[in-house]
């Protein structure tokens, strides 16, 4: 016997079959959806991560408030004094985490922090390695000691100029001191020693 197929039939699978194509696109859809949304956050993330990092870089360093130099008695300047405070907008600062690159009359010097907080000008430096710098905090009134977490903090960065240069800074030569942080922003402090040193304990630079 012949077996017929009724248009209603018919039109049964023409629609089942346009469900499963509806289906599948939906789902194709969805997926690709997914993945964008998932790679747009993924660029928002990082985007927002380098612009940060950017900010840092450029805030969060410091700023000089003065230099001081300590004349000896062949009248030459021994020690560097540099007192130091945050920049404007600038986060915590740990010194001990700072480079610092000295180029002066005799070469160009890489110094990091010697973690030694002197208790006075001088007082010390004798023992800080060739190639280090030590601190003293001056104004702190949280006890963070290396940390400048404040807009009234002050430490002070004190080179033993002979320990890492041959021969302590003459009558005017010229020094630049770039002081870096661990976010990674510089900053530039220069120099030039006075042409008279005689008869003066203390000469600001």
């Amino acid at each position: 016997m012949f077996e017929f197929i009724t248009d209603e039939e018919e039109r049964g699978q023409v629609g089942i079959g346009t469900l499963i194509v509806f289906i599948a696109m939906v789902l194709v859809a969805a997926i690709a959806a997914g993945v964008l949304i998932n790679t747009a956050g993924f660029l928002q993330s990082k985007s927002q991560e380098t612009g940060q990092q950017s900010s840092k870089q450029v805030s969060n360093r410091l700023q000089e408030v003065s230099t001081v130099g300590n004349v000896s008695g062949s009248d030459t300047i021994d020690i560097v004094n540099v007192t130091v405070t945050q920049a404007p907008g600038a986060g915590e600062i740990d010194v001990q985490n700072a480079t610092v690159t000295w180029i002066g009359p005799t070469g160009t010097y890489q110094l990091t922090s010697t973690n030694q907080n002197v208790s006075q000008f001088t007082n010390g430096t004798e023992d800080i390695p060739n190639d280090e710098y030590s601190y003293l905090a001056v104004k702190d009134s949280d006890g963070s000691d290396n940390v400048l977490n404040d807009a009234d903090d002050r430490l002070n960065l004190i080179f033993n100029v002979d320990k890492f240069a041959p021969g302590n800074l003459g009558e005017g030569n010229e020094v630049t001191i770039k002081i870096n942080t661990m976010a990674g922003a510089t900053t530039s402090i220069r120099f030039t020693v006075p042409e008279s040193l005689g008869q003066k304990e203390a000469v600001e630079l």
